[in-house]
């Protein structure tokens, strides 16, 4: 057998070199803080939507408008879109055995989530920049 005790591969793995890619904890961690960058932000958003229940435009595009407001919004759209992609990414790694159709999977996912990020922070600055 092996002299390391921990190497729990099958003899045909070890000899054939497969085993961990070791880029997982980095997928995982990324995953982690994007969820909590995008609950925290939602948070807020949720609280600064409630108040909101009642006001007309102006009070919503000056509210939008605000810097901090602006900003944690900002941060919400780019957070959801990064978890999303990486939420993504994992589920095709999975279910997509055709190396083509994951290929195409996985650039579909990055241009949808790019594009929207971009459409969404965009949207965000010409309201609080006020163009």
């Amino acid at each position: 057998m092996n002299g390391n005790a921990n190497d729990l591969r099958t003899p045909l793995k070890r000899a054939r070199g497969l085993g961990s890619a070791k880029d997982g904890t980095h997928h995982f961690i990324w995953q982690r803080v994007t969820a909590i960058a995008t609950g925290l932000s939602g948070l807020w958003l949720l609280g600064m939507l409630l108040t909101l229940r009642s006001g007309d435009y102006a009070v919503v595009h000056g509210l939008v408008a605000d810097p901090v407001n602006a900003t944690v919004l900002v941060a919400f759209l780019l957070g959801m879109f990064w978890h999303a992609r990486l939420g993504l990414q994992v589920i095709v790694e999975d279910y997509v055995h055709t190396p083509l159709s994951a290929t195409l999977a996985q650039l579909a996912i990055l241009f949808v989530c790019a594009l929207a990020a971009i459409a969404g922070v965009l949207a965000v600055l010409r309201i609080a920049l006020g163009s």
